[in-house]
């Protein structure tokens, strides 16, 4: 078979990626399906809350497709707010409240204990019930309360203070007072160490540790490492503070998945947030916009080398859901997923699972577009041109997976050769089905379509 140069190098890469350097964890060999709690609950996650989405998820008939991830996001623990005083007198915020060893301390008013069990594994162990895995959320370094009480390192003779460096601040971006932790000092892996276990603990399946950027590799790592040692498989999931492709060896060689772009919520459109701005929860809709979607294709095309089984490029949330709330339209909403899809990103839904209605439902449930998703490949960018672009991959089997995307304001003939895709001239030509619609044709010499705005058409190529 004969590839234009670009698909076949990027095949190369991407096997290289997936079967040599991704994290030998066991874990997601194939991109996780979920809900996350940071696009409908923002600061106000409880496990009433929690429970209920759970809950939802299960009786969708989502949980039985595989999305089997419930990701409790940030607000977990207490934060006191205040300012701080610093090494040097300079106001800080105090950081998160911290225990005995130095680590966050639950929010016992969101997250109640039962018993002896306390609140996050009480959830976790909900989650579990349903036969579901459960994340948390963490941030790089320390808080800034633990190294001001010199709090000890667990099963150590080391203090806090002995592995922070206080005039180097972390990215806690809404709690604040995190700041470095420097490796090179004995205790400081020990700290981290301390920390999976009391996750492993709390029956935790996958951890997201946020505010990432390119000087924060020796976080990545330690992370890994911490997990490794506490003896239960958890998805390590690092998410920017803005990092760049120069720490990708890090995170294919330590992390399961990886999110560089900011995040898709559009904060700007909340006129009442519930996540900022203490109003009503259910009116933090809508909750993106085809702007924080559009952004996805240069980041789909540039990270596109570094994913395989292992370890995947997370486009962000899933907004489709609530009717229409989301901010997304119809269009808009194929497009999201049949982009994420071609990437091979982890689909985590952000939106309220008791909402679902069922166009949304038939979206999120569509077999043809989860398995382009499920098979582990992400698609090279082959157009970039005015408002078109054109994304493919080759499956296993020779299939070709074609998404043709509009992002202009109007609809537009969406046409491209068969051999600038590197598909052999077939006399016979090729049979298309459309992966939205089950529609089939034939086509001999170009594959095209007419794509509404903001629309894709994503079809399965196979020869005839």
């Amino acid at each position: 078979m004969r590839w234009t140069r670009a698909l076949a190098s990027s095949l190369v890469i991407v096997l290289m990626v997936g079967m040599a350097w991704a994290e030998k964890n066991g874990l997601e060999q194939k991109p996780v399906l979920g809900w996350s709690s940071w696009s409908f609950l923002g600061e106000y996650p409880t496990a009433a809350k929690m429970e209920a989405q759970a809950q939802a998820l299960r009786l969708s008939g989502l949980q039985e497709i595989g999305y089997n991830y419930v990701n409790l996001d940030d607000w977990w623990y207490e934060c006191p707010g205040g300012p701080d005083i610093g090494p040097k007198g300079t106001p800080g915020s105090q950081g998160p409240n911290v225990g005995r060893y130095g680590r966050w301390v639950i929010d016992p008013s969101k997250f109640p204990p039962h018993g002896d069990t306390n609140g996050i594994k009480a959830v976790a162990d909900y989650v579990h019930s349903l036969g579901m895995k459960f994340g948390i959320y963490v941030t790089a370094g320390i808080s800034r309360q633990a190294v001001r009480r010199n709090t000890p390192i667990q099963g150590t003779p080391y203090t806090a203070d002995q592995i922070a460096e206080p005039s180097v601040a972390e990215n806690n971006y809404n709690c604040g007072g995190m700041v470095r932790i420097d490796y090179h000092k004995p205790g400081a892996q020990e700290y981290i160490n301390s920390w999976a276990d009391m996750l492993a603990s709390w029956g935790v399946d996958y951890v997201k540790i946020d505010g990432i950027t390119d000087s924060n590799v020796p976080d990545i790592k330690a992370w890994s490492h911490a997990i490794a040692q506490s003896g239960r498989p958890m998805v390590l999931d690092v998410t920017q503070g803005s990092f760049t492709r120069a720490i990708a060896p890090a995170l294919i060689k330590y992390a399961n998945q990886w999110e560089a772009p900011e995040d898709i919520e559009c904060y700007t459109c909340e006129t009442n947030s519930g996540l900022y701005r203490g109003k009503s929860l259910n009116s933090s809709y809508p909750l993106t916009s085809w702007s924080n979607v559009q952004i996805r294709f240069n980041y789909a095309a540039e990270w596109q080398p570094f994913a395989g089984p292992g370890g995947f490029n997370d486009f962000d949330s899933i907004e489709v859901g609530n009717g229409g709330n989301d901010g997304l339209t119809p269009a808009e909403r194929k497009t999201q997923i049949s982009l994420w899809a071609l990437g091979a990103s982890p689909l985590i839904l952000g939106v309220d699972l008791s909402h679902l209605n069922r166009l949304d439902l038939n979206y999120l449930k569509n077999p043809a577009v989860l398995a382009v998703d499920q098979d582990s490949i992400a698609a090279t960018r082959i157009v970039d041109s005015g408002d078109q672009q054109i994304f493919a991959k080759m499956e296993p089997n020779g299939d070709w997976i074609v998404g043709l995307f509009n992002t202009g304001e109007s609809a537009e003939q969406i046409t491209i050769q068969e051999s600038a895709l590197g598909l052999p001239r077939n006399p016979r030509g090729y049979s298309l089905s459309n992966l939205w619609t089950g529609e089939m044709k034939n086509a001999v010499g170009v594959i095209s379509a007419v794509v509404p705005a903001h629309g894709v058409a994503l079809y399965r190529v196979r020869a005839r």
